[in-house]
């Protein structure tokens, strides 16, 4: 059978988005959509979805996997529009709502980089030489970004009710308790959001990862009760920083894996996220400064800042 449009066009947001696992495989991903999507959607869904233009979603697939995978940020722009129009379709149906506020915390990404990629100033000119792409931004031009775009939007619904509440299961983990704005950059505060390559709850976690942290699967998923989620993503966190003695190197490994990270710091023979940060996936490169700009708005205290909790 063909892959459905609604795994088509999920699994091309998230292809990429395997925050503590190793990237599967394309077709395992393809695989996973088809089955969750046999198991779990009522075939209107996919009526409802169909009636998007199949070229159009192809296109948008093979853009993000692309885009979302390589380091160039500014082309994630590119995405916006198409994205913006799927992201109703998967609202309009209880099915493929976690989906939707997994997704919808993704858009940012992409409204970022559209502006970046209006303000970006234009390359050097070398003569006799072909016009080059702008350089990627730093990450002092995106944390200017995303403060840009925090200060024009509200408290996703139910922040500061989730944080009151989750700033004491991380300080009993001995992390900073202002990290629990992770929750705001991965869903929103929303428990029930889901990826469709398996990460859920607050803080996103991979199977694999939650149940290495003591969180069981079966029969109930506790990765969508907020303490249960918030302790192991702390408890992840801490080991994370343990690693790294840095909160934005600990943060970028919690995105992209602790590998990536490490290989990147070695090749590049580096100490810092600035460093690596041009040669880490776009999202990567956005998702650190996105962070650090939430604590900021949210807070008033940036990564540098952060200190650990004393025993």
């Amino acid at each position: 059978m063909k892959t459905p449009c609604f795994v088509a066009v999920v699994l091309a947001c998230s292809c990429v988005a395997l925050a503590q696992e190793d990237t599967l495989s394309l077709e395992d991903l393809v695989q996973q959509g088809v089955e969750w999507a046999q198991e779990n959607l009522d075939p209107a869904v996919f009526r409802a979805l169909g009636q998007l233009d199949q070229d159009k979603v192809q296109q948008f697939f093979e853009d993000v996997q692309k885009q979302l995978q390589g380091e160039y940020v500014l082309d994630l722009a590119e995405l916006q529009k198409t994205a913006v129009t799927v992201l109703p379709l998967l609202e309009a149906y209880e099915e493929t709502r976690p989906y939707a506020a997994w997704l919808k915390t993704r858009l940012d990404y992409f409204a970022a980089a559209d502006e970046l990629k209006h303000t970006a100033l234009p390359p050097k000119v070398e003569p006799g030489q072909p016009p080059r792409p702008a350089p990627n931004p730093t990450p002092e031009a995106e944390r200017k970004v995303w403060q840009k775009q925090l200060d024009k939007r509200p408290l996703p619904k139910g922040a500061e009710a989730y944080a009151a509440r989750l700033k004491t299961v991380f300080a009993a983990q001995q992390v900073p308790k202002e990290l629990v704005w992770l929750a705001e950059v991965e869903s929103s505060f929303d428990p029930a959001a889901r990826s469709p390559v398996g990460a859920a709850g607050l803080f996103q976690l991979m199977p694999r990862t939650a149940q290495s942290l003591g969180l069981s699967l079966r029969p109930h998923d506790e990765r969508l009760q907020p303490e249960k989620c918030a302790a192991a993503a702390a408890k992840y966190l801490m080991y994370l920083h343990g690693q790294f003695h840095d909160w934005p190197l600990a943060l970028a490994a919690y995105n992209v894996g602790e590998g990536r990270v490490r290989g990147l710091l070695t090749k590049y023979k580096a100490t810092s996220f600035e460093k690596i940060a041009s040669h880490l996936p776009a999202e990567t490169q956005m998702y650190v400064p996105k962070i650090d700009a939430t604590l900021q708005r949210r807070e008033g205290v940036t990564l540098a800042k952060l200190s650990l909790p004393r025993s």
